[in-house]
Protein backbone atom coordinates (compact mmCIF):
# COMPACT_ATOMS: atom_id res chain seq x y z
CA UNK A 1 0.00 0.00 0.00
CA UNK A 2 1.36 3.33 -1.06
CA UNK A 3 0.99 6.19 1.27
CA UNK A 4 0.78 9.82 -0.37
CA UNK A 5 3.14 12.24 1.11
CA UNK A 6 1.14 15.38 2.79
CA UNK A 7 2.73 19.12 3.15
CA UNK A 8 4.24 20.51 6.10
CA UNK A 9 0.82 21.38 8.42
CA UNK A 10 0.68 25.50 9.08
CA UNK A 11 1.60 26.19 12.33
CA UNK A 12 -1.25 27.36 14.53
CA UNK A 13 -1.64 31.21 14.72
CA UNK A 14 -0.96 32.98 18.03
CA UNK A 15 0.48 35.72 19.60
CA UNK A 16 3.87 35.90 20.54
CA UNK A 17 5.57 36.04 23.52
CA UNK A 18 4.76 39.05 25.85
CA UNK A 19 6.55 40.05 28.90
CA UNK A 20 5.16 41.87 32.17
CA UNK A 21 4.96 44.75 31.23
CA UNK A 22 3.42 44.43 27.93
CA UNK A 23 0.83 41.90 29.19
CA UNK A 24 0.26 44.39 32.05
CA UNK A 25 -0.39 47.48 29.29
CA UNK A 26 -2.61 45.36 27.62
CA UNK A 27 -5.07 44.45 30.79
CA UNK A 28 -5.05 47.97 31.25
CA UNK A 29 -6.40 49.02 27.78
CA UNK A 30 -8.79 46.08 28.45
CA UNK A 31 -10.28 47.17 31.74
CA UNK A 32 -10.55 51.26 30.19
CA UNK A 33 -14.01 51.77 29.24
CA UNK A 34 -13.02 55.17 27.71
CA UNK A 35 -10.82 55.57 24.52
CA UNK A 36 -11.21 53.99 20.72
CA UNK A 37 -13.54 50.74 20.55
CA UNK A 38 -11.04 49.51 18.05
CA UNK A 39 -8.16 49.77 19.89
CA UNK A 40 -10.02 48.21 22.89
CA UNK A 41 -11.25 45.31 20.64
CA UNK A 42 -7.77 44.84 19.08
CA UNK A 43 -6.06 44.89 22.63
CA UNK A 44 -9.06 42.36 23.85
CA UNK A 45 -7.79 39.41 20.84
CA UNK A 46 -4.22 39.94 21.67
CA UNK A 47 -4.88 39.52 25.41
CA UNK A 48 -6.71 36.48 24.65
CA UNK A 49 -4.35 34.66 22.25
CA UNK A 50 -1.40 35.75 25.17
CA UNK A 51 -3.67 33.58 26.97
CA UNK A 52 -3.88 30.52 24.62
CA UNK A 53 -7.12 30.65 23.03
CA UNK A 54 -7.62 29.78 19.58
CA UNK A 55 -8.71 31.79 16.89
CA UNK A 56 -11.64 30.38 16.66
CA UNK A 57 -12.50 30.92 20.06
CA UNK A 58 -11.41 34.60 19.71
CA UNK A 59 -13.85 35.20 17.17
CA UNK A 60 -17.03 33.53 19.37
CA UNK A 61 -15.85 35.72 22.22
CA UNK A 62 -15.16 39.10 19.82
CA UNK A 63 -18.14 38.55 17.94
CA UNK A 64 -16.13 39.18 14.39
CA UNK A 65 -14.70 36.73 12.19
CA UNK A 66 -11.75 34.41 11.84
CA UNK A 67 -9.77 36.42 9.49
CA UNK A 68 -9.93 39.51 11.45
CA UNK A 69 -8.54 37.62 14.53
CA UNK A 70 -5.75 36.47 12.56
CA UNK A 71 -5.16 39.83 11.21
CA UNK A 72 -4.78 41.61 14.26
CA UNK A 73 -2.44 38.87 15.72
CA UNK A 74 0.08 39.44 12.77
CA UNK A 75 -0.22 42.50 12.53
CA UNK A 76 0.86 43.26 16.74
CA UNK A 77 3.75 40.70 16.01
CA UNK A 78 5.00 42.78 13.50
CA UNK A 79 4.61 46.67 14.29
CA UNK A 80 3.48 46.12 18.45
CA UNK A 81 1.24 47.88 20.27
CA UNK A 82 1.62 50.52 17.28
CA UNK A 83 -1.02 48.32 15.70
CA UNK A 84 -3.65 48.51 17.90
CA UNK A 85 -4.17 52.32 17.31
CA UNK A 86 -6.75 53.38 14.50
CA UNK A 87 -4.47 55.58 12.17
CA UNK A 88 -6.70 57.88 11.45
CA UNK A 89 -6.34 60.33 8.37
CA UNK A 90 -6.64 64.46 8.98
CA UNK A 91 -9.40 66.60 7.89
CA UNK A 92 -12.61 66.66 8.18
CA UNK A 93 -14.60 64.53 11.01
CA UNK A 94 -15.70 60.95 9.10
CA UNK A 95 -19.96 61.44 7.69
CA UNK A 96 -21.88 58.50 8.11
CA UNK A 97 -24.11 57.20 4.86
CA UNK A 98 -27.74 57.38 4.80
CA UNK A 99 -27.93 53.65 5.35
CA UNK A 100 -25.53 53.67 8.11
CA UNK A 101 -27.35 56.05 10.06
CA UNK A 102 -30.48 53.97 9.27
CA UNK A 103 -28.69 50.97 10.69
CA UNK A 104 -27.51 52.47 13.79
CA UNK A 105 -30.42 53.70 14.37
CA UNK A 106 -32.58 50.61 13.85
CA UNK A 107 -30.07 48.42 15.71
CA UNK A 108 -30.56 51.28 18.68
CA UNK A 109 -34.10 50.81 19.02
CA UNK A 110 -34.20 47.24 19.21
CA UNK A 111 -33.39 44.99 22.34
CA UNK A 112 -29.87 43.36 22.76
CA UNK A 113 -31.55 39.88 23.01
CA UNK A 114 -33.09 40.09 19.67
CA UNK A 115 -29.62 39.71 18.36
CA UNK A 116 -28.96 37.30 20.64
CA UNK A 117 -26.67 39.23 23.38
CA UNK A 118 -27.50 38.59 26.82
CA UNK A 119 -28.57 41.68 28.44
CA UNK A 120 -31.02 44.04 28.38
CA UNK A 121 -30.66 47.34 27.47
CA UNK A 122 -27.83 48.92 25.61
CA UNK A 123 -24.90 51.15 26.61
CA UNK A 124 -22.96 53.66 24.75
CA UNK A 125 -19.99 51.14 24.85
CA UNK A 126 -21.81 47.81 24.13
CA UNK A 127 -23.77 49.70 21.36
CA UNK A 128 -20.72 50.84 19.69
CA UNK A 129 -18.74 47.42 20.41
CA UNK A 130 -21.77 45.51 18.56
CA UNK A 131 -22.01 47.91 15.76
CA UNK A 132 -18.18 47.80 15.30
CA UNK A 133 -18.50 43.88 15.39
CA UNK A 134 -21.36 44.09 13.09
CA UNK A 135 -19.51 45.61 10.28
CA UNK A 136 -21.79 48.65 10.26
CA UNK A 137 -18.90 51.07 10.77
CA UNK A 138 -15.50 50.97 10.90
CA UNK A 139 -15.15 53.01 14.27
CA UNK A 140 -17.22 55.47 16.25
CA UNK A 141 -16.34 56.99 19.59
CA UNK A 142 -19.22 57.35 22.40
CA UNK A 143 -19.72 60.98 22.14
CA UNK A 144 -20.19 60.73 18.54
CA UNK A 145 -22.65 58.08 19.08
CA UNK A 146 -24.55 60.06 21.61
CA UNK A 147 -24.37 63.24 18.74
CA UNK A 148 -25.52 60.68 16.27
CA UNK A 149 -28.30 58.76 18.08
CA UNK A 150 -29.63 62.16 19.32
CA UNK A 151 -29.72 63.88 15.68
CA UNK A 152 -32.25 60.72 14.71
CA UNK A 153 -34.27 61.70 17.46
CA UNK A 154 -32.82 58.57 19.63
CA UNK A 155 -32.96 59.18 23.33
CA UNK A 156 -31.95 56.78 26.24
CA UNK A 157 -35.79 56.31 27.82
CA UNK A 158 -37.36 54.35 30.59
CA UNK A 159 -40.05 51.86 29.47
CA UNK A 160 -42.90 50.35 30.95
CA UNK A 161 -43.69 46.35 29.76
CA UNK A 162 -47.05 44.56 30.91
CA UNK A 163 -46.94 41.61 28.30
CA UNK A 164 -45.20 40.00 25.52
CA UNK A 165 -46.38 38.90 22.17
CA UNK A 166 -47.25 35.28 21.52
CA UNK A 167 -48.06 36.12 18.13
CA UNK A 168 -45.82 33.51 16.23
CA UNK A 169 -45.95 36.17 13.15
CA UNK A 170 -44.66 38.53 15.32
CA UNK A 171 -41.65 39.66 13.72
CA UNK A 172 -43.57 39.75 10.31
CA UNK A 173 -46.31 41.59 11.57
CA UNK A 174 -43.86 44.16 13.38
CA UNK A 175 -41.72 44.70 9.99
CA UNK A 176 -44.71 45.29 7.68
CA UNK A 177 -45.34 48.20 10.52
CA UNK A 178 -42.50 49.53 10.81
CA UNK A 179 -41.99 49.78 6.80
CA UNK A 180 -45.42 51.42 6.42
CA UNK A 181 -43.93 53.88 9.75
CA UNK A 182 -40.92 54.85 7.52
CA UNK A 183 -43.56 55.46 4.74
CA UNK A 184 -45.38 57.46 6.01
CA UNK A 185 -42.00 59.50 7.44
CA UNK A 186 -40.56 59.87 3.78
CA UNK A 187 -37.89 57.71 5.02
CA UNK A 188 -38.96 55.15 2.22
CA UNK A 189 -40.35 55.84 -1.22
CA UNK A 190 -43.49 53.43 -1.44
CA UNK A 191 -43.06 50.75 -4.27
CA UNK A 192 -46.01 50.12 -6.82
CA UNK A 193 -48.56 48.70 -5.35
CA UNK A 194 -47.47 49.93 -1.67
CA UNK A 195 -49.47 52.28 0.12
CA UNK A 196 -48.83 55.85 0.18
CA UNK A 197 -51.10 57.32 3.40
CA UNK A 198 -50.92 55.25 6.87
CA UNK A 199 -53.80 55.88 9.40
CA UNK A 200 -53.53 54.35 12.80
CA UNK A 201 -57.00 53.66 14.12
CA UNK A 202 -58.32 52.90 17.64
CA UNK A 203 -61.58 53.08 19.76
CA UNK A 204 -62.37 54.80 23.11
CA UNK A 205 -65.21 54.25 25.32
CA UNK A 206 -67.72 54.55 26.64
CA UNK A 207 -67.14 57.85 27.01
CA UNK A 208 -67.95 59.14 30.64
CA UNK A 209 -68.03 62.59 32.38
CA UNK A 210 -66.29 62.65 35.50
CA UNK A 211 -66.00 65.32 38.27
CA UNK A 212 -62.38 66.86 38.55
CA UNK A 213 -61.11 69.06 41.37
CA UNK A 214 -60.30 72.35 40.58
CA UNK A 215 -60.18 76.11 42.07
CA UNK A 216 -62.50 79.52 41.40
CA UNK A 217 -63.60 82.23 43.05
CA UNK A 218 -66.62 81.71 45.42
CA UNK A 219 -68.76 83.02 47.82
CA UNK A 220 -67.58 81.75 51.94
CA UNK A 221 -69.20 78.28 53.17
CA UNK A 222 -69.38 76.92 56.65
CA UNK A 223 -69.78 78.97 59.35
CA UNK A 224 -69.30 82.00 57.07
CA UNK A 225 -72.28 80.96 54.59
CA UNK A 226 -75.18 83.48 53.86
CA UNK A 227 -78.36 82.71 55.41
CA UNK A 228 -80.66 81.06 52.71
CA UNK A 229 -77.66 80.91 49.65
CA UNK A 230 -78.09 77.58 47.65
CA UNK A 231 -75.77 75.01 47.34
CA UNK A 232 -72.82 75.52 44.81
CA UNK A 233 -73.24 73.48 41.53
CA UNK A 234 -71.55 70.26 41.01
CA UNK A 235 -70.63 67.94 37.74
CA UNK A 236 -71.66 64.69 39.12
CA UNK A 237 -70.50 61.48 36.98
CA UNK A 238 -72.70 59.59 34.95
CA UNK A 239 -73.28 56.64 36.61
CA UNK A 240 -77.03 56.35 35.45
CA UNK A 241 -77.01 56.35 31.31
CA UNK A 242 -80.95 57.19 30.29
CA UNK A 243 -79.63 57.80 26.91
CA UNK A 244 -77.13 54.98 26.22
CA UNK A 245 -73.45 55.95 25.92
CA UNK A 246 -71.16 56.88 23.29
CA UNK A 247 -68.06 55.96 21.70
CA UNK A 248 -64.56 57.63 19.90
CA UNK A 249 -63.53 55.88 16.79
CA UNK A 250 -60.19 57.98 16.38
CA UNK A 251 -57.86 58.00 13.41
CA UNK A 252 -54.45 59.43 13.14
CA UNK A 253 -52.71 60.48 9.41
CA UNK A 254 -49.12 60.01 10.16
CA UNK A 255 -47.63 61.66 7.18
CA UNK A 256 -49.58 65.01 7.35
CA UNK A 257 -49.88 64.54 11.08
CA UNK A 258 -53.73 64.84 11.27
CA UNK A 259 -56.02 63.80 13.63
CA UNK A 260 -59.73 62.30 12.77
CA UNK A 261 -62.71 61.15 14.82
CA UNK A 262 -66.59 60.30 14.59
CA UNK A 263 -68.57 59.77 17.95
CA UNK A 264 -70.66 56.63 17.35
CA UNK A 265 -73.36 54.81 19.41
CA UNK A 266 -72.07 51.22 19.46
CA UNK A 267 -68.60 49.52 19.02
CA UNK A 268 -68.71 46.94 16.73
CA UNK A 269 -67.86 46.12 13.23
CA UNK A 270 -70.56 48.11 11.03
CA UNK A 271 -69.50 51.23 12.56
CA UNK A 272 -66.05 50.73 12.04
CA UNK A 273 -66.49 49.73 8.44
CA UNK A 274 -68.33 53.10 8.06
CA UNK A 275 -65.64 54.91 10.02
CA UNK A 276 -63.21 53.36 7.30
CA UNK A 277 -65.45 54.34 4.15
CA UNK A 278 -65.48 57.85 5.66
CA UNK A 279 -61.49 57.84 5.81
CA UNK A 280 -61.48 56.18 2.42
CA UNK A 281 -63.44 59.44 0.57
CA UNK A 282 -60.56 62.09 2.24
CA UNK A 283 -58.26 61.06 -0.85
CA UNK A 284 -58.75 59.99 -4.12
CA UNK A 285 -59.46 56.23 -5.11
CA UNK A 286 -56.42 55.79 -7.23
CA UNK A 287 -54.85 56.70 -3.94
CA UNK A 288 -54.00 53.40 -1.80
CA UNK A 289 -54.28 53.61 1.94
CA UNK A 290 -53.28 51.21 4.99
CA UNK A 291 -55.00 51.09 8.01
CA UNK A 292 -52.83 49.81 11.35
CA UNK A 293 -55.12 48.54 14.02
CA UNK A 294 -54.77 46.48 17.08
CA UNK A 295 -56.82 42.86 17.39
CA UNK A 296 -60.13 43.99 18.33
CA UNK A 297 -62.27 41.84 17.22
CA UNK A 298 -64.17 43.83 15.19
CA UNK A 299 -60.99 44.62 13.39
CA UNK A 300 -60.34 40.80 12.69
CA UNK A 301 -63.91 39.66 10.37
CA UNK A 302 -63.34 40.03 6.83
CA UNK A 303 -67.14 39.15 5.87
CA UNK A 304 -67.81 42.84 5.15
CA UNK A 305 -64.25 44.00 4.33
CA UNK A 306 -65.28 45.20 0.84
CA UNK A 307 -68.25 47.09 2.00
CA UNK A 308 -65.66 50.27 2.51
CA UNK A 309 -63.74 50.21 -0.32
CA UNK A 310 -61.84 48.01 -3.16
CA UNK A 311 -59.50 45.51 -2.54
CA UNK A 312 -56.47 46.71 -4.33
CA UNK A 313 -57.12 50.54 -2.78
CA UNK A 314 -56.99 49.47 0.87
CA UNK A 315 -55.11 47.52 3.49
CA UNK A 316 -55.34 46.86 6.94
CA UNK A 317 -52.51 45.51 8.87
CA UNK A 318 -52.87 44.82 12.25
CA UNK A 319 -50.78 45.35 15.33
CA UNK A 320 -48.26 42.30 16.43
CA UNK A 321 -49.22 42.54 20.30
CA UNK A 322 -51.88 42.88 22.58
CA UNK A 323 -50.57 45.12 25.04
CA UNK A 324 -48.53 47.87 24.32
CA UNK A 325 -44.97 49.01 25.35
CA UNK A 326 -44.78 52.59 25.69
CA UNK A 327 -41.70 55.11 27.22
CA UNK A 328 -42.37 56.27 30.54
Amino acid sequence: MTVGQTGPVAERVRVREIDDDEGRRLVRIVRRDSGSVVTWRRAQMVLLSAQGMDVAAIAKVAFTSEDRVRDVIHNFNADGFGSLYPRYRGGRPPKFTLPQRREIKKIAKSRPAEHGLPFSTWSLHKLGEFLVAEGVVDDISHEGLRGLLREEGVTFQRLKTWKASTDPHYAVKKARIEHLYAIADREVVPEPGEPEIVFCVDEFGPLNLQPHPGRQWAAAGGKHKEPGRKPRPRMRATYTRTAGVRHLFAAYELGEDKLFGHIKPRKNRARFLEFCRYLRTLYPPHVRIAIVCDNYSPHLSTRKASAWGSGPRRTTPRSPTRRRTRPG
